[in-house]
């Protein structure tokens, strides 16, 4: 079975019009999720807690899209080895 690995994170933007981070090195990373329903639910309860600042941004990744495993030669198969 294919794991649907989903990453949420989120920090302070340059500006909101940007999604381009403040400070890289203050990144919040919430954390890692198996579906997508669970990354929503933190992505949700993070970002609304940051709701009074409109520089403050929270993403979700979809990291499974990162790796396609139905070819040997994906652009991420290098850093596996």
């Amino acid at each position: 079975m294919t794991q649907r690995l989903h990453l949420v994170f989120g920090g302070e933007l340059v500006t909101p019009e940007k999604n381009v981070f403040r400070d890289v090195s203050k990144i919040h990373i919430v954390g890692m999720y198996p579906d997508y329903a669970s990354a929503f639910s933190a992505w949700k309860a993070e970002a609304q807690k940051t709701v009074d600042n409109a520089h403050m941004r929270y993403f979700i990744a979809h990291l499974h899209r990162l790796r396609d495993e139905e070819h040997a030669g994906s652009a991420t198969e290098a850093f596996s080895q």
